[in-house]
């Protein structure tokens, strides 16, 4: 064997072009309601106030009238959009085809804005008013709608049981219909709280199993959803998020759009994948989203 053999040694690479880990589109589109819009703004629903039965004022009295009063949400869009070129040259120089990853991966970043925003809109500022001359504005109450950090002990703690059952006593204090159906949001931190739990994986303590291949799909009554895109809103503390489908909304003025086409107008005419979507959210409602505070020191989502 002559000993120069190595000088013609090959190095092979793979055809495969994968995805760097990520969250893999939407978790949320699916848990709130959602509709199509034109226009600069939209108003998803219109309310009408609770009213209240009255004493008659007296035999033959004149009748006392009764006004509701009346109420109007806003959403307003976000355009997003992704560009990638891809030149001929270059796809000429290697056996990977990156066009069908290229697309994928634009379709999760806005998989991941839709549940940013809804995110962002859950405990964020909702727009009210018959119209834009008359918009006022809806803070997220912490007073009302956040169960504390500390709730059932002496320090801030993870997600616990007690903190769970109180967000459902809130939600059920106001009135909601949690038959029809209740999300929680939750971090790998809070997950791991719950696994922690002898009330969550017992079977002592629940007349069903809990786990599921050692995911916590459902408890108390929640939809678990676990994902990684929940603030914190100081340096140690995640607002987890509960809420009935109805709380928060999802306007798209334009859903997700894909297209690849050719650049004729540029050198070696690229590829041209492009992504687009233009959409909006809001809280609807005040007392159909609660926030639970929960201790929590894990770093920012991996994902852009």
């Amino acid at each position: 064997m002559s000993e120069n053999l190595l000088n013609l040694f090959t190095t092979e690479f793979s055809t495969n072009l994968q995805l760097k880990l990520q969250a893999g589109g939407s978790k949320l589109r699916s848990k709130v309601t959602e509709g199509s819009h034109t226009g600069k703004q939209a108003s998803p629903v219109q309310y009408e106030g609770p009213i209240a039965a009255k004493a008659p004022a007296g035999r033959f009295a004149p009748k006392d009238r009764t006004d509701s009063v009346y109420e109007r949400r806003w959403v307003f869009p976000i355009d997003r959009e992704i560009d990638q070129l891809i030149d001929s040259f270059d796809e000429l120089k290697t056996i990977v085809d990156p066009k069908s990853p290229k697309s994928t991966n634009a379709a999760n970043a806005i998989g991941r804005a839709w549940d940013d925003e809804i995110i962002t809109q859950a405990t964020g500022s909702a727009s009210i008013g018959i119209d834009a001359s008359s918009f006022t504005t809806e803070t997220f109450s912490t007073a009302n709608f956040r169960v504390a950090d500390d709730f059932g002990a002496s320090a801030a703690t993870g997600l616990t049981v007690a903190k769970m059952i109180e967000a459902k006593r809130i939600l059920r204090h106001y009135e909601n219909d949690l038959d029809a159906g209740v999300t929680m949001i939750i971090g790998s931190q809070q997950e791991s709280d719950l696994l922690n739990q002898v009330e969550v994986v017992s079977t002592e303590f629940n007349d069903r199993p809990v786990l599921v291949d050692g995911n916590v799909k459902r408890f108390l009554g929640f939809d678990i959803v676990v994902m990684e895109r929940l603030p914190t809103y100081t340096t140690t503390t995640r607002g987890v998020l509960a809420f009935v489908k109805d709380a928060l909304y999802l306007g798209i003025w334009k859903d997700l759009v894909h297209n690849i086409s050719t650049r004729n107008d540029l050198s070696g005419e690229p590829y041209d994948v492009y992504t687009c979507a233009s959409f909006g959210a809001t809280r609807l409602e005040a007392g159909k989203l609660i926030q639970i505070a929960c201790a929590d020191s894990v770093g920012a989502s991996i994902d852009p």
